[in-house]
């Protein structure tokens, strides 16, 4: 009797630990607390570049487009070429000042070597600045017309050839006719623009006749000085030999 009792017991208990263990084995467990509420930054996303990137196709197209627009192109007289070009506008502006646009409008046969707003800017400091003062206009006016030949000398005249040709300012200058065509020590980047009155050469320099500087800087007020007048007509000029 007193077995048949313990056995009980023991039965009742082992089923009460059972339960017990069944409990705690299928009680949820609970999500750890967090150690801070403190959120971390994202990253954000990496943006797209503004700039695309070049393809040579259109690197070619700017490169041609460039060349194109420095190219002279005969628009009518020669004043007319050198406004419709764009690239005159100081060698224009000095023509106007100097009472030189009709002469390089409505003379025939001129040859011109026109400088490029570059070549005027090229030139040292306050040196420009100089020849555009009233008092130097006379002056100025020399150095444009050192510029013009009054005879047709395209290029094919002195290719492969050194020569002489004297301009309307009466000194000469120098044509070379070498690799790269020049007029004194400026190089014809651009070489027969055939204007209606006349033949432009696109040059890199502005060509100063011998002493014109000094003259320049030694110039008499405007107020004592006579303005610059256009000569009616143009000295003759003796036109460059043929090539044999």
């Amino acid at each position: 009797m007193n077995l048949n009792r313990i056995l009980t017991t023991t039965a009742a208990l082992a089923l009460v630990a059972g339960a017990a263990q069944a409990q705690t084995a299928t009680k949820p467990a609970k999500a750890p607390v967090a150690e801070s509420t403190a959120k971390t930054p994202s990253t954000p996303a990496p943006t797209a570049a503004v700039t695309a990137p070049v393809t040579p196709a259109a690197k070619s197209e700017t490169t041609a487009s460039v060349s194109a627009g420095a190219q002279v192109v005969a628009a009518g007289d020669i004043v007319a070429t050198a406004k419709a070009s764009g690239q005159f506008t100081t060698f224009l502006k000095a023509a106007e000042a100097t009472n030189l646009t009709g002469l390089l409008k409505n003379t025939q046969d001129l040859t011109v070597f026109a400088p490029t707003d570059a070549a005027f800017a090229a030139l040292p400091a306050d040196e420009l600045e100089k020849l555009m003062l009233p008092e130097n206009k006379a002056q100025l006016q020399k150095v444009l017309i050192y510029h013009v030949i009054n005879a047709k000398v395209p290029s094919e005249a002195f290719k492969g050839a050194t020569r002489k040709a004297a301009t309307v300012a009466g000194p000469s200058v120098e044509l070379e006719g070498g690799a790269t065509l020049k007029v004194n020590d400026a190089d014809i980047v651009q070489a027969d623009v055939m204007a209606t009155n006349g033949i432009i050469h696109v040059v890199d320099k502005v060509l100063l006749p011998p002493g014109a500087m000094a003259a320049v800087n030694t110039a008499v007020p405007a107020s004592a000085t006579a303005p610059a007048k256009a000569p009616t007509t143009l000295p003759a000029t003796q036109v460059l030999p043929k090539k044999k």
